[in-house]
């Protein structure tokens, strides 16, 4: 009951998307509908989403509000909140 563990949900993203996103201009990101994807979005819930721009330990990142996600015809569509943290991003 007391699992102070922060949920995260860790995403890449192209750098255009990344940069919407860090603008306030996207405030949603969306993925198939594929059981994949169930099993990570579907009755779950997450402190925050990790967005990264690349691979590898001195990428861009950014930490967003987790608001949701929504079953849309043939995606799944997750809300973004606010940005709780950007780093090593010049854009």
């Amino acid at each position: 009951m007391g699992n102070s563990k922060s949920s995260i949900l860790q995403l890449n993203l192209h750098r255009e998307f990344f940069e919407a996103i860090a603008k306030g201009t996207k405030h949603g990101e969306y993925r198939d509908r594929t059981d994949y994807w169930k099993t990570r979005l579907e009755g779950r819930e997450y402190d925050f989403i990790r967005f990264r721009n690349g691979y590898g330990p001195n990428v861009p990142e950014m930490d967003v509000q987790w608001k949701g996600v929504e079953k849309r015809r043939g995606c799944y569509a997750i809300r973004l909140g606010k940005i709780l943290s950007l780093k090593r991003w010049n854009g």
